[in-house]
C-alpha cells in the first residue's frame, strides 16, 4: 500500500502537543514498516528538509520536500497531490488539518474539540482556523482518529456522523527515559541551571490560558506560608496570551517562589520530573494528558482536573481536583504535602500500574490498522 504522511508537524525542532504525537507517529510507523514481510511504501511530505532526528529514508521509507512557506497544505500539498506522482493510496494527516478537496482518502488526528468550548482563551485568527479547518477535516476524512474516548465523544456529540468512523488510539510515554533511572547527577545539573533550591511542585506544559497557570498560581499562593521551603515549577514554552500568568505571580509577589523554565532542551525534561514533589495538570480541558504518565514512570503522584480526558488517563493514581475552582487546587495540592509515605507509596505504586497500560507502540499499530482498512 502506498501511504502519503504530512509529516510538517513531527519536523519541529521544540516539539510540544501535537508535535510530539507526529513525532512519535512517523518512528512508530516507520519500524513497523521495517517488520512487516509485505511493507508499505510510505511517503513523508515536509515543506523543509527533515531533521536529523527523524528516521532515515528506506526503499519503503521516502521523504518529499515541497518547499513553500504558508497556507502549505492548500498552495503546495493539495495542487501535488492532485497529480499524485507517487500513486498514494490514503494521506495521513496526524493533526487536525488534512486537504478539504484531494481525489485521495484521507486520515486525520483530532486530538480534541475544547476550543468550541473556550473561545476566550484562544487569539481571534487560531480560534476560528481551528473551527472551521477540523470541522472540513472531520467532513472530508475516511477515518478520523482521536486520543481519547473522552474526545471521541465530544467530537460524536458536535458530529453525530463521525460516529461509525472514528477511533481511539490512546498515547504513550517513553518508558526508556521517564521511570525511577534518571540519573540523580542531571537531576542536580538541572535545578542548579534553574536556580532551584528548594523541593518543588513541577507543571510541564506550554503556557497557555486552557492549562490554567493563573488558578495554580494562586493556589500556591494560599499555601505556600505552610511550607516556605516549596518552590513551583512551570516549565514550558510561551504559548499565546501567556502575559497574564506573569501578571499574576507579580501581583500575588512570587516571583522569588515561581520560577518559569521557558522551553527546555527534551532532555531535561526526565530529570526536571524526576526531581520533583509531584506534578501538577490543573488543566480547563485535555485531550489527553502525556505527562502524567511520565510523572508515573518517575514514580510521581499526580495532581490533576477531573474534567475530560484526564480521569482517563490517571486512572485511580490521580489526586483530582476541580480547575474552576482555585480552592479545590489547593486542597489537592494540601492533600499530597501532607501524606505519610505509606500513603504516598501507595498512590505511586497505582501510578505504575496506571503507566502500564499506555504505549506508543501499540498507539502506532492501532493507526496503521486503521489506514490498511480504510477500503473495509
Amino acid at each position: 500500500m502506498n501511504i502519503g504522511i504530512d509529516g510538517n508537524e513531527a519536523n519541529i525542532k521544540d516539539r510540544v502537543g501535537v508535535n510530539k504525537y507526529a513525532y512519535e507517529m512517523l518512528w512508530g510507523l516507520y519500524k513497523l514498516n521495517i517488520k512487516k514481510e509485505n511493507p508499505n511504501n510510505l511517503i513523508v511530505y515536509l515543506k523543509d528538509e527533515p531533521l536529523p532526528d527523524l528516521p532515515k529514508e528506506t526503499n519503503n521509507f521516502k521523504y518529499k520536500v515541497l518547499a513553500g512557506g504558508g497556507l502549505w497544505i492548500l498552495s503546495k500539498l493539495t495542487p501535488y497531490l492532485f497529480k499524485n506522482p507517487e500513486k498514494i493510496e490514503v494521506l495521513f494527516s496526524p493533526s487536525h488539518y488534512t486537504p478539504p478537496i484531494l481525489p485521495i482518502k484521507r486520515v486525520c488526528s483530532i486530538m480534541d474539540l475544547g476550543y468550541l468550548n473556550n473561545s476566550e482563551h484562544f487569539e481571534k485568527k487560531v480560534f476560528w482556523q481551528l473551527k472551521y479547518w477540523s470541522a472540513i477535516s472531520i467532513f472530508v476524512s475516511k477515518r478520523i482518529l482521536t486520543i481519547s474516548d473522552s474526545s471521541k465523544q465530544d467530537i460524536v456529540r458536535h458530529y453525530p456522523s463521525t460516529a461509525k468512523k472514528i477511533f481511539v488510539t490512546h498515547l504513550g510515554y517513553d518508558k526508556d527515559r521517564f521511570n525511577l533511572d534518571v540519573d540523580k547527577d542531571l537531576v542536580r545539573r538541572v535545578k542548579n541551571k534553574y536556580s532551584i533550591v528548594d523541593d518543588y511542585i513541577l507543571f510541564v506544559s506550554t503556557l497557555k490560558p486552557s492549562k490554567n497557570i493563573e488558578g495554580l498560581v494562586e493556589a500556591f499562593s494560599q499555601i505556600i506560608f505552610k511550607y516556605p521551603n516549596l518552590s513551583l515549577v512551570v516549565a514550558g514554552k510561551k504559548g499565546w496570551m501567556f502575559e497574564k500568568i506573569n501578571e499574576k505571580v507579580k501581583s500575588l509577589g512570587l516571583e522569588k517562589k515561581v520560577i518559569f523554565t521557558d522551553y527546555f532542551p527534551e532532555e531535561e525534561r526526565p530529570a526536571l520530573m524526576a526531581g520533583c514533589k509531584f506534578y501538577i495538570l490543573p488543566s480547563f480541558w485535555e485531550g489527553f494528558g502525556i505527562e502524567i504518565l511520565s510523572a508515573f514512570g518517575c514514580g510521581k503522584s499526580v495532581v490533576v482536573s477531573n474534567i475530560g480526558s484526564i480521569p482517563e488517563v490517571a486512572g485511580k493514581a490521580g489526586i483530582y481536583v476541580n480547575p474552576n475552582n482555585v480552592g479545590s487546587i489547593t486542597k489537592g495540592i494540601e492533600k499530597v504535602l501532607n501524606m505519610n509515605e505509606k500513603e504516598y507509596n501507595s498512590i505511586v505504586n497505582l501510578g505504575f500500574e496506571q503507566a502500564k497500560k499506555f504505549s506508543w507502540e501499540e498507539c502506532s499499530r492501532k493507526i496503521l490498522e486503521v489506514i490498511e482498512k480504510i477500503n473495509d
